[in-house]
């Protein structure tokens, strides 16, 4: 993955390194600058808390492998309307899909699962 030099990017990056989420993989030179390529240093990273800084780190991390995937890649945002017990189910569902996936040999690609159930803020006036 990776991230060009910008403000907004390398501080919430500074974070996910801080806390020993990311590593840097790879450096290279261009245009006069340095590119810094990151890396997991999971396999399964879960936000208990999705806030603050870490929150958009994540999503430009996940943003910046979609870019660079070699193969089609697959995103979805859909919004549902459901009672809380219905939500609650669906949130099981999905974590049980992700934890029971068994993997293949070690040979295999490399497939980045990013899963996120959340209740959207109502609409604001002049929204429809």
């Amino acid at each position: 993955m990776e991230l060009r030099p910008g403000a907004y990017r390398v501080q919430h990056l500074k974070v996910l390194r801080e806390a020993g989420l990311v590593r840097i993989a790879e450096t290279r030179q261009i245009r006069g600058g340095t590119e810094q390529y990151y890396r997991r240093t999971a396999r399964r990273i879960v936000v208990a808390e999705p806030q603050g800084a870490g929150t958009p780190a994540m999503f430009a991390a996940v943003a910046q492998e979609l870019n660079h995937s070699p193969t089609e890649t697959h995103l979805t945002l859909r919004h549902l309307k459901l009672s809380p017990a219905k939500a609650q189910q669906l949130g099981e569902t999905l974590a049980r899909l992700v934890d029971d996936a068994e993997e293949d040999a070690d040979d295999q690609p490399v497939l980045g699962v990013l899963v996120t159930l959340y209740q959207q803020v109502g609409p604001t006036a002049g929204t429809a």
